[in-house]
């Protein structure tokens, strides 16, 4: 550790948590801020109301801040193994440890444990980050850790996922991470749009967007999901085998979508069956419920739109006709 081999003295080298980073604990505080906010200004709301708009709001902020954490997290797909292996490389020391093999969207992390954490006089306690992110060169991560002299079990896993690789499972997951993501901040569009239209009196347009947001983030699922139909690479220590399966992220994701279609569904079918529930629920002033009112007939009852009545004259709506 000098100045010359690029690693400055007393200053650590930059990993990232298996799980959480930094990216994480910024989105998180931004939407604990959100929440705060309106949990300040909810004592202004008085009746029913106050109940409902709690609800609407903290469920909104939490499919919200799903949507964004999973693009950081390393728990997609997990993996854990306890294993007496090799160490360093040309040694014949052997040593108990806990190999722990974590992917995420853009790359993957590998964890090594000691049993005791102190033997052979050093600390095992490695936690290792290698990003396939289509701005980044995995392969060139490998090399670097090879060139510091990361120990065997970590150096072992890594090459699995190298474009070299008899495994061939590098391009597979460096694709379908990159679709599962861009599906996720498209949902996020979609949730940020179903959020305005539910502000304005146009609630059935605003469950439709959920029911879009909770599409993409299912097919985000699906998009990760078919690097499990490739065969497996077997990652082997002696008679242990490390195997992997979904981790919190990608259950956490399906829960919220599937929570998305079931909302979205509710919100529609509240508009055709109990119209009166739907605007008690999203709080409508008298006046906001009649232009709700008007403007859904314009655009789902096709009688209204025959006589060729438009929103600019709301006037004419005849709201008691057949």
């Amino acid at each position: 550790m000098t100045l010359f081999d690029g690693i400055y003295p007393f200053y650590p080298q930059k990993r990232k948590a298996a799980v959480f980073d930094v990216s994480i604990i910024i989105v998180i505080v931004f939407f604990l801020t959100l929440a705060c906010s309106f949990l300040v200004i909810i004592p202004g709301i008085r009746g029913r109301a106050r109940l409902y708009w709690t609800l609407r709001v903290l469920l909104s902020l939490v499919v919200g801040v799903v949507i964004v954490v999973v693009q950081f997290t390393g728990d997609w797909e997990t993996g854990w193994v306890k294993a007496n292996t090799f160490y360093k490389s040309f040694s014949h020391a052997l040593v108990n440890v806990d190999v722990g093999l974590h992917v995420g969207l853009a790359g993957v992390n590998v964890t090594l444990v000691g049993n005791p954490v102190n033997q052979l006089n050093e600390t095992i306690d490695y936690n290792e980050h290698f990003t396939w992110s289509f701005n980044t060169d995995y392969d060139h991560s490998y090399s670097e850790g090879l060139e510091k002299g990361l120990p065997s079990p970590i150096l072992y896993v890594v090459e699995k996922f190298t474009t070299q690789s008899p495994c061939s499972v590098h391009r597979q997951y460096r694709i379908s991470g990159h679709y599962a993501s861009a599906a996720l901040w498209v949902a996020f569009c979609t949730w940020l749009i179903a959020n305005m239209l539910f502000s304005m009196p146009v609630l059935v347009y605003g469950g439709y967007m959920l029911l879009v947001t909770g599409a993409f983030m299912i097919f985000s699922l699906l998009s990760f999901a078919t690097v499990r139909n490739s065969p497996m690479c077997p990652i082997q220590f002696g008679t242990a085998a490390l195997h992997t399966g979904y981790g919190g992220s990608f259950w956490l994701t399906l829960v919220i979508g599937l929570l998305c279609l079931v909302a979205g569904i509710t919100v529609v079918a509240l508009h055709y069956f109990n119209m009166d529930l739907l605007k008690t629920f999203f709080d409508l002033r008298e006046d906001q419920a009649e232009e709700y009112q008007e403007i859904t007939q314009v655009y789902v009852n096709p009688h209204f739109v025959n006589k060729g009545l438009s929103l600019s004259q709301p006037s004419k709506l005849n709201l008691n006709s057949n």
